[in-house]
């Protein structure tokens, strides 16, 4: 890319949060139409994820939306179901600076195909530097909610680095869109709040629970068999945990499945990928922390293969509290990353 020029983040912006009205809007009359069975019925295994009938009714609007847009703009696409070595759009030279988008179509397969609890549709952007292009790159990042049929609205968030975050709520009946504040807690303990460490699937559950016990311990002080202090939300969903946070519904979330598995002897394991927490920017610019559990950067390979441990706190006085904590209590278990 040529120096001195940026990204068009005023072309680009509204691009995605169009792509992903269009793909919650797409997703949700295919959910209207079909059964369950339909949505939940496996298409094919990834080397990210399963892919299920859910995913793959997404996957050719994604497409061809990249399609019409690669008339005027060179970029890669990396997207979870896709080549992993991504999709060229647009010929050398076309547009603006080329640049990677990242997309996850569906973060939140599992709750949304059974018509459980909503998804989000990932997206972000990092100007383009071949295979070294990495997390921290991102400039731009937008998510929308995929709801459940029986939701009346939609959330939208999306951040420009530098810019802070911004959301909308959409009335699903109407189309009526109204500002949605985007404000994480205040909180600097996790007392009476959500804090959640990531325990979704079989594998580890014992070594995880060990962690979070020594975590909430810590941080609270011995168990108080009379009074619930801390609560847990094991939302599937990484991008979703990460909206929670930016909202100030969570305060907490700590995902080390990869050490874990690694600890357990896995090459390779379902953990969250770098496209599950491509929109982390829009925490930070929220006023979040989003780093890795030793409270070092977030960042990984911008690819769709990658696994990635992530912990983040709802604020940086929070951060400042439970970080020590989080870094001793990994290292104990799981060694250094």
């Amino acid at each position: 890319m040529p120096p001195n020029r940026t990204l068009d983040h005023a072309a680009i912006l509204p691009r995605l949060l169009t792509m992903q009205a269009e793909i919650r809007s797409a997703l949700r009359a295919h959910m209207q139409a079909q059964q369950a069975d339909v949505w939940s019925r496996t298409v094919r295994d990834d080397a990210g994820d399963t892919v299920f009938g859910i995913d793959a009714a997404v996957e050719d609007l994604l497409l061809a939306r990249c399609e019409e847009w690669g008339r005027t703009q060179a970029f890669t696409l990396l997207a979870e179901g896709l080549d992993p070595a991504g999709v060229a759009f647009g010929a050398p030279g076309r547009g603006g600076p080329p640049f990677r988008l990242l997309v996850d179509p569906i973060d939140g397969t599992r709750g949304l195909m059974f018509d459980k609890r909503s998804a989000w549709c990932l997206m972000a952007v990092a100007p383009d530097r071949g295979d070294a292009t990495r997390l921290s790159d991102v400039a731009i990042a937008a998510m929308t909610e995929l709801p459940t049929t029986r939701q009346a609205t939609s959330d939208a968030l999306w951040a420009v680095r530098g810019g802070g975050a911004h959301g909308t709520r959409t009335e699903l009946a109407t189309g009526a869109t109204r500002p949605l504040p985007v404000v994480p807690s205040r909180a600097d303990t996790l007392r009476h709040g959500f804090a959640t460490v990531c325990d979704f699937f079989q594998g580890g559950k014992a070594l995880v629970a060990e962690l979070a016990e020594a975590i909430y311990a810590r941080a609270l002080g011995p168990w108080n068999a009379q009074k619930a202090e801390v609560y847990a939300d094991q939302y599937i969903s990484s991008g979703g945990q990460l909206a929670e946070l930016a909202l100030g519904r969570d305060r907490f979330v700590l995902d080390v499945r990869p050490l874990v598995h690694r600890k357990l002897g896995a090459k390779s394991s379902l953990a969250c990928r770098p496209y599950d927490v491509c929109t982390a920017l829009v925490a930070q610019e929220a006023g979040c922390v989003v780093l890795d559990p030793y409270g070092g950067p977030l960042d990984a390979p911008l690819d769709v293969v990658s696994s990635v441990a992530f912990a983040a706190y709802a604020n940086r006085a929070l951060a400042e509290r439970m970080v020590p904590i989080v870094r001793e209590e990994t290292l104990r278990r799981f060694g250094g990353g």
